[in-house]
């Protein structure tokens, strides 16, 4: 175990160096700004404690705004990550926004849902993207469906109009309407996020809920089958509660399909929970999620467990190493790489 850790460490330590050396961009002149900000992660995950094979992910998001007025923005955000080429999706993002820092924002074009943005994920420290679509299931297969994902998703490379009220306030909330697309007729979300940042214990939670008429061959999770129903409709929840160093997390979402067609059923529920302490340059958090999919229809079901515990040494405000470990699909796994943030 001990030679596995330090193996996997080594190599992560080179594979990140060699790929990721970037640093943030930002620029403001007057009326414009423009703004480079991402992640890049790089490691090895090793299933059954061998045969380490490499594991990575990145994001890049470039905003460039101009204010028309006091008080009034306009722009433009695209941005590029791992996951979108792995679907073969040019894009994160891609769309225009109109802000006023009194009302709020609107968004059109290719982007998730409100539901998805205001949604309040578990505590996690490792870089294997726990709270969305978890890198380990592109290596370790699962036997059946799994809803990876506690966020709600309609969608996320879908043309849609997203509206959101301004967050400084301790309720945000928003809804998104998306109509331009040849896999339903239209998709409508709601998202609530509720903020105490002040007092001794902090809070947030989130409130999501989606409706999709009419899906046809439509796949809003990338580890269950495609969707054909009458209808779809999700309801997502999520609470985070910090006590000093102490994070804890909770989370859960509800997936429904009326009338679907196939053999295998895409809709059941997804629950999590974590836990996270912080002790100066040392995190350490500890994940479990459950996902059971057929359970409405008479459909093959599914069940999935999984545990992951992850340590994660900050040595930098931009740059940290992380190792987790855990078991997956009923498989232990081990894995280790470094971050940058810029």
């Amino acid at each position: 175990m001990c030679n596995s850790v330090f193996k996997i460490s080594f190599l992560s330590f080179f594979a990140c160096f060699c790929v990721f050396n970037a640093n943030a961009y930002e620029y403001n002149n007057g009326r414009y700004g423009m703004k480079f900000t991402g992640y890049g992660s790089a490691g090895v995950i090793e299933l059954d404690f061998e045969n380490p094979v490499f594991v990575g992910d990145w994001l890049v998001r470039s905003q460039i705004n101009y204010a028309v007025a006091a008080n009034n923005t306009i722009g433009l955000v695209y941005a590029i990550d791992e996951l979108a080429i792995y679907q073969d999706n040019a894009a994160r993002d891609s769309f225009i926004f109109m802000e006023n820092t009194n009302l709020g924002r609107i968004e059109l074009g290719l982007t998730d849902s409100i539901a998805t943005k205001l949604g309040v994920g578990l505590p996690d420290v490792g870089g294997l993207r726990i709270n969305d679509n978890p890198l380990f299931y592109n290596k370790i297969k699962p036997s059946g469906a799994i809803i990876s994902n506690t966020t709600l998703s309609s969608g996320r490379y879908d043309m849609r109009a997203n509206f959101v009220s301004t967050p400084t306030r301790p309720v945000q909330y928003g809804f998104s309407i998306a109509g331009l697309s040849s896999k339903y007729n239209y998709a409508a979300d709601l998202g609530i996020k509720y903020r105490r940042p002040e007092g001794k214990t902090k809070t947030a939670f989130s409130f999501g809920a989606s409706f999709i008429d009419s899906p046809e061959n439509f796949q809003t999770d990338i580890y269950t089958p495609s969707v054909t129903a009458d209808w779809r409709a999700q309801l997502s929840t999520g609470l985070n509660l910090q006590y000093n160093s102490w994070v804890w997390g909770l989370s859960g979402r509800i997936i429904y399909d009326e009338n679907s067609i196939g053999m295998v059923s895409s809709d059941g529920v997804i629950a999590g929970t974590g836990i996270s302490y912080d002790l100066l340059n040392y995190t350490i958090s500890g994940t479990y999620l459950f996902s059971q999919t057929g359970i409405w229809d008479d459909m093959p079901n599914y069940t999935a467990h999984t545990q992951v515990l992850s340590f994660r040494y900050k040595y930098s405000e931009n740059v940290n190493g992380w190792i987790s470990t855990g078991f997956s699909a009923g498989s232990p796994f081990v894995s280790a790489g470094l971050k940058l943030n810029f």
